[in-house]
């Protein structure tokens, strides 16, 4: 089962919503202002991909903090404290593989060329 995690109104996840629809890929939608992000989940995805990644450090959320607010941001800890707070910070969309033994985090952001790769057709020679 695959999970996208985004904001409905944001551009760059209405159009990885699109390219998956268009492209037949079933998927659930985590609209984060609605649903929010659990700890848990922060800190699963936080072994997969640094802070540094998941936070959205060219975003309005982020550009909004105040300086000490963005320095106080050193670890996994404190992202993840941040990315509850303001699920905006987030980068998305968060494309994300469920599993029996977790979550696998599939891509971060939106490229038709990386979608491509990650749902291309398994051919047998």
């Amino acid at each position: 089962m695959l999970t996208v995690y985004g904001i409905p109104n944001c551009n760059t996840v209405k159009k990885a919503r699109t390219w998956l629809d268009e492209h037949g890929v079933a998927y659930t939608f985590h609209d984060f202002k609605k649903l929010g992000i659990d700890e848990a989940t922060l800190n699963l995805w936080l072994t997969q991909q640094p802070w540094e990644k998941l936070i959205n450090r060219a975003g309005l959320t982020w550009r909004g903090l105040s300086d000490e607010a963005k320095a106080a941001i050193t670890d996994n800890a404190s992202a993840n404290a941040l990315m509850q707070a303001k699920t905006s910070v987030i980068k998305r969309p968060l494309l994300v593989r469920n599993q029996e033994q977790g979550q696998q985090i599939l891509a971060l952001g939106f490229s038709e060329t990386e979608y491509a790769k990650i749902f291309a057709p398994v051919t047998h020679a």
